[in-house]
């Protein structure tokens, strides 16, 4: 009796550790939802099939991809609408990258990356631009609660007019 009370006692102390939920902290960005994660991971899955790389590297490879990805999108946010400046400092990340990845790449995957960087920055420039346009028109056609009460701003709705009808009732008290 007193072995079965035991264990019963057990199983009920496991069954509420086992039942605990972590609340996800949602200050914290979810990837699904950081457009460079996206971006960054898309360009980093390209270059894995291509490169044929091995876990290490593709490991290195997306840490690499995902800092200078970060880079670039704050490059292009800053220097909106002056495409020369973006390219050019840019094309300086890159050359960031292209020194890292020497130190994590064999030769002949280094040299299959260096005849590629071209085609894999604009698999990444014209995903950035498909990605940035989807995300304007989502942003338009269903736009983001103002408050966290998922109220949204809208006009006021418009105060009657002093109309001498309506001054009357006033004036008279």
């Amino acid at each position: 009796m007193l072995l079965a009370l035991l264990a019963g006692a057990a199983s009920a102390q496991q069954a509420s550790v086992a039942t605990t939920v972590q609340v996800r902290d949602k200050t914290q960005s979810s990837p699904r939802l950081n457009p460079v994660e996206a971006r960054a991971d898309r360009l980093s899955n390209q270059m894995v099939r291509d490169l044929r790389l091995n876990n290490y590297q593709a490991t290195k490879l997306r840490a690499i991809n995902e800092e200078k990805i970060a880079k670039m999108a704050a490059i292009e946010r800053k220097n909106a609408g002056n495409q020369k400046l973006i390219d050019e400092q840019c094309n300086g990340v890159c050359k960031e990258r292209d020194q890292e990845l020497q130190a994590v790449l064999s030769n002949d995957q280094y040299s299959s990356y260096f005849g590629s960087r071209s085609t894999y920055y604009k698999y990444d420039k014209d995903y950035a631009a498909q990605s940035a346009s989807i995300m304007l028109t989502n942003a338009v056609q269903n736009p983001t609660p103002a408050r966290a009460n998922d109220a949204t701003i809208a006009p006021t709705k418009p105060k009657p007019a002093n109309t001498p009808a309506g001054n009357l009732g006033r004036n008279a008290r």
